[in-house]
């Protein structure tokens, strides 16, 4: 199965945020290669809130050429088989943390924004950091921090905020 394939079943298995997810899907139907940062018109990208729910915080990484606090992530690469990998792969890279694992649910959100290369429509994860995870800062990244949840608000957008409480409610709900 490709990547492309691998998105549409997950978009269509996607059942929050309607108006988005077809938004989603057309794009793929329209873009063959809607997948990838040559895709001009936009393009699908992956990302992952790496978070310590024992902890009550979440790590966020104030992006090198965004300067803001984020969650990982970035472009889907070829060898990525799902968009599942490309937000794990994302989220190890820039935390530095091994042993991430992504909420078994699949994607927790879906956020479209402009960046300076496009569009881009994230499908957006969530990872729990394991106990006693140690972050190690990426070239892509001015900072990385720990932020406890009542925090994330003042120093990230509100499409992190809506992550991050999306993701609480996902871990409240499936234990």
């Amino acid at each position: 199965m490709s990547l492309h394939d691998d998105a549409v079943l997950v978009l269509k298995g996607y059942e929050d945020q309607e108006d988005l997810r077809r938004t989603y899907l057309e794009h793929l139907e329209a873009h063959p290669a809607g997948l990838w940062k040559a895709c001009t018109d936009g393009h699908i990208t992956a990302s992952a809130l790496v978070i310590d729910p024992e902890g009550g915080r979440v790590l966020l990484t104030l992006h090198k050429k965004l300067r803001m606090w984020l969650q990982m992530g970035g472009h889907c690469e070829p060898g990525d088989p799902t968009l599942a990998s490309a937000a794990l792969r994302e989220a190890t890279e820039e935390s530095g943390i091994e042993g991430l694992a992504l909420l078994p649910s699949g994607p927790v959100r879906l956020d479209r924004h402009l960046t300076p290369c496009a569009w881009h429509l994230d499908v957006q994860y969530a990872a729990l950091a394991p106990a006693g995870a140690l972050e190690s800062i990426s070239d892509e990244s001015l900072d990385l921090r720990w932020f406890p949840y009542r925090e994330v608000a003042g120093v990230a957008d509100g499409s992190v905020v809506r992550l991050m409480e999306a993701t609480r409610e996902r871990l409240a709900r499936d234990g």
